[in-house]
């Protein structure tokens, strides 16, 4: 007798089991995980009135939901993302605080072959007209950034917070404003990025736009060289003292 094929189990399956729906009962959320941070983590999602796949970013801000003030700065943060429309800083599409799990979501949309730092993992053989083209785009989404009054600035660039689709070589600038967010949800943290990408300014919370181009220079630095800028440093503190002293990283040749 032939087996039912609706029986059979398809190992698969498990990915797109749904498990979270968010307030409009638009987007649908799986359980497979694109990607993790050290506060974000990224899931395969559905939008069913487009009828296409997003990214569903979960981002754990326990402390900032304690305080009104900080609260209303997370919807300012939200609300400017919203209105940021540019081919190379990646769609935003929606946003909600989720105060019983403490959390909030965004949704975006989602890239093909993951962050810059992932694709140039995979791929060793890059020409460097290649890399130029990247560099390009980048650097125009910056740009736009940089041109609204006052600038919007970053913060937290890095080959982490840079997406591709590798089939058509498209990047975009991700995880916009989530660094802002990120401090206020944090404020026992004393800096706000990541120590390998930020400039000496960055540390004494007194700066302009000009921290993302120090941060574009480090991560043309990693596309070049195949290595996380200071990876001849054990600990946070050691970054800070070559940068602040100006002193480069062993990936820079002298």
């Amino acid at each position: 007798m032939p087996q039912d094929s609706s029986s059979e189990h398809d190992p698969d399956d498990s990915d797109d089991e749904i498990v979270e729906v968010d307030p409009t009962l638009r987007y649908s959320r799986y359980i497979e995980v694109l990607g993790r941070g050290a506060f974000k983590i990224v899931y395969r999602a559905f939008d069913e009135l487009e009828g296409i796949e997003v990214a569903w970013n979960q981002v754990k801000v326990a402390d900032l939901l304690r305080n009104s003030v900080d609260l209303e700065r997370l919807y300012s943060e939200v609300h400017l993302l919203k209105t940021l429309k540019h081919k190379n800083i990646i769609k935003f599409y929606n946003s909600w605080v989720d105060a019983n799990h403490e959390n909030i979501n965004f949704i975006t949309e989602i890239f093909t072959s993951g962050t810059l730092r992932q694709y140039r993992k995979k791929h060793k053989h890059v020409d460097l007209r290649a890399l130029k083209k990247w560099s390009r785009q980048i650097l125009e989404g910056l740009l736009y950034l940089h041109s609204h009054d006052p600038p919007v600035i970053h913060r937290d660039l890095k080959c982490d917070n840079i997406f591709i689709n590798g089939n058509q070589g498209e990047v975009k600038i991700g995880d916009l404003g989530l660094a802002a967010i990120l401090h206020k949800a944090h404020s026992a943290h004393s800096v706000i990025g990541t120590p390998e990408f930020m400039a000496p300014e960055l540390y004494e919370e007194e700066y302009n736009e000009l921290v993302d181009i120090y941060a574009f220079g480090m991560c043309l630095l990693e596309l070049v060289t195949f290595e996380y800028p200071y990876v001849e440093c054990s600990n946070a503190a050691q970054i800070f003292k070559k940068v602040t002293s100006v002193r480069p990283t062993k990936s820079v040749p002298i």
